[in-house]
């Protein structure tokens, strides 16, 4: 009787989400013209040739701190760190594992963590997990930042109220207590504009915070190599850590945070997504240190993704009333407001052959439903004016 309760309990709530024209379902691309992927390089086919004479165990057999450790993947972490211009790193499986293990664990009660509105729902996640104070500022919005850094630096001072000289110098660990954080995108997933790195690290240095920013829509696009924009900013000392996702430009899958030893080891002992789950199986290892070896070639060119991405600008602004979001990354998005509208183009964008998915709310706010196409290397001219073909009309 119990199970049939919850199961009309879950019908219902799926119902309503149809109703409202929110209900999502998993479906296969059907040889469309990719422009939803995030393979913005065309790697996941490149690394897909390139491993198939190799041969691996199917599994890690146990977490990295048991079973699943080796010196392969310590010195990939290396490698890629250098790359990047950091001191070291620790892999996790994935970009979602990545930021809840990171921003779980590292602020700390009494904290002070201070995100970006728009940033992804895995930093969101970790935020939530976290036993920090958390506050949103306005999107990419250095008043609004300044405004909240501010205020957390009241709010130590009254937190000091009453802690008498003595007792603080008698207690090391008050020095630490009351750290500030800020968490951002460098590229934003759902928007593509870029975050104002600059402004804000000069911020992050005026009130004494710790930045982390996500570049998992930064690498490979972005920066000598693909090394990202922190990289292509010269920011690499500004940055607490950093959080580069193989699972987007790269082909691949998983993810690195980046930045000192002393964080990676206190990720060791303390990110719970890190800790409690099996580590990748080598073949993933492998391809991340393949896509790296692509990255670092002297034949490495992403100019013709760059092209395509003015190319369809260009072709954006020539139609009147068309809501084009201002991006120079390989996303691109236009505002078709409301959900039913917004999946009815998109329909019809498929129905002539062109992978565009509708990003509806509450994924993003509502009002601002919208197509979200991605540029890949592998992706023509022709096959971009044949979008704008369909939305003409």
């Amino acid at each position: 009787m119990l199970v049939k309760q919850i199961e009309k309990y879950l019908l219902s709530i799926l119902e309503e989400r149809k109703q409202q024209s929110l209900f999502r379902s998993l479906r296969t691309s059907n040889n469309l013209v990719d422009f939803c992927s995030n393979d913005y390089l065309g790697f996941s086919q490149k690394i897909k040739q390139d491993c198939e004479n190799y041969s691996f165990p199917s599994g890690a057999t146990g977490s990295r701190l048991l079973a699943g450790n080796t010196k392969f993947i310590e010195d990939l972490e290396q490698e890629i760190a250098n790359f990047h211009g950091a001191e070291t790193g620790l892999i996790f499986n994935s970009g979602y594992d990545a930021n809840v293990g990171l921003l779980s664990c590292i602020p700390q009660k009494n904290d002070i963590l201070i995100t970006d509105e728009l940033i992804h729902a895995s930093m969101i996640d970790g935020a939530r997990l976290s036993y920090a104070t958390r506050y949103k500022f306005k999107h990419n919005d250095i008043e609004s930042l300044e405004f909240r850094l501010s205020n957390a630096d009241l709010r130590k001072d009254n937190l000091m109220v009453g802690i008498t000289k003595s007792t603080f110098e008698n207690n090391s660990s008050l020095e630490t207590v009351f750290s500030k954080f800020i968490a951002i995108e460098s590229v934003y997933s759902m928007d593509g504009d870029l975050a104002n790195l600059t402004s804000i690290v000069n911020l992050s240095e005026k009130y004494g915070a710790n930045l982390i920013v996500d570049e998992a829509h930064a690498t490979g696009i972005f920066g000598k190599n693909g090394r990202g924009l922190v990289c292509e900013l010269g920011l690499e000392d500004k940055v607490f850590a950093r959080v580069v996702t193989f699972g987007k430009a790269l082909g691949c899958h998983g993810a690195i945070v980046l930045g000192s030893k002393n964080l990676r080891d206190y990720l060791v002992n303390f990110a719970r997504s890190f800790i409690y789950t099996t580590a990748a199986p080598m073949h993933t290892h492998e391809s991340v240190r393949q896509a790296y070896q692509l990255l670092k070639s002297p034949d490495f060119s992403n100019k013709k993704l760059h092209h395509l991405i003015h190319f369809f600008k260009e072709q954006a602004i020539q139609i009147p009333d068309l809501e084009l979001i201002e991006s120079i990354s390989a996303i691109q998005c236009i505002i078709i407001s409301g959900n039913e509208k917004c999946r009815e183009v998109a329909m019809k964008l498929q129905n002539t052959g062109l992978d565009i998915r509708p990003i509806v709310s509450p994924t993003v706010p509502k009002g601002k439903e919208r197509l979200r196409i991605c540029m890949h290397e592998f992706n023509t001219e022709e096959e971009i004016l044949r979008i704008f073909e369909v939305l003409k009309k």
